[in-house]
């Protein structure tokens, strides 16, 4: 009589749902649904010839955008998209140049509800965005999303393996690398090695929700926007 092999344990499961929802609101920044509406504004801050501006796009499928009649065309073709179902960020703090006004865009996408699998891509953080604390809570609220309210077990996150500042925001985040997909794309004709990290739905609700939540919070953060305590620190603690 042959052995039995190992075949993993049986999974109880109602397949995911596919992201419909218009608007996530947060504290900082709130998530709505990318709309032809929104290109102006974010071509205002990630759009033009400066160099600070065109290397935004060094890891994106896209090469910069110089017009705003062909971003706008970019746009409207992302606002139909299903997957990637594209976000725009808002900001909402308040007494700045770009107070209501979309300042980048991120998606869900590859969404597989059979197998409980979504990633977090297309993340496009204009200067106003970057290192700040929208930033967070924008993967946040997806985040939060895509596991109870979608009903996904896990959460992926890619990049290109030389984009260093992706990777160490996936790992600031809590994802768990995972490994280098070797010769994965061909990208604006350059290869592309991706490195991959997951987030599982488990570790999610174990700690890292609690710890991100904690870190969002405003007495978290002095008058000036500085930190007090950093989320690596308050994950370290939840753990």
């Amino acid at each position: 009589m042959a052995a039995l092999r190992p075949k993993g344990p049986l999974v109880s499961f109602t397949p995911a749902l596919l992201p419909s929802v218009k608007t996530l609101p947060g504290r900082t920044i709130a998530l709505e649904k990318l709309e032809p509406k929104h290109a102006e504004d974010i071509f205002n801050v990630t759009g033009g010839t400066e160099a600070s501006r065109a290397a935004l796009w060094d890891y994106m499928p896209e090469e910069p955008f110089s017009d705003l009649n062909t971003f706008k065309e970019n746009i409207a073709s992302k606002s139909t998209s299903s997957d990637p179902y594209f976000y725009t960020i808002i900001d909402r703090r308040e007494n700045l140049p770009t107070s209501g006004k979309a300042i980048g865009h991120i998606s869900l996408m590859r969404m597989v509800p059979s197998h409980l699998n979504i990633e977090i891509g297309h993340v496009m953080y204009s200067a106003a965005l970057q290192r700040t604390t929208g930033a967070t809570e924008a993967v946040y609220l997806l985040a939060q999303h895509a596991f109870h309210d979608l009903g996904y077990r896990r959460l992926e996150w890619k990049c290109h393996s030389l984009n260093e500042p992706s990777r160490r925001a996936a790992l600031r985040l809590g994802f768990t690398f995972e490994g280098i997909f070797r010769q994965h794309m061909i990208v604006k004709g350059r290869n592309r090695d991706t490195a991959w990290f997951s987030i599982l739905k488990d570790e999610w609700d174990a700690s890292l929700k609690s710890a991100m939540e904690k870190w969002l919070d405003v007495g978290n953060f002095k008058e000036d926007g500085t930190q007090i305590r950093t989320l690596q620190d308050l994950r370290a603690e939840s753990s």
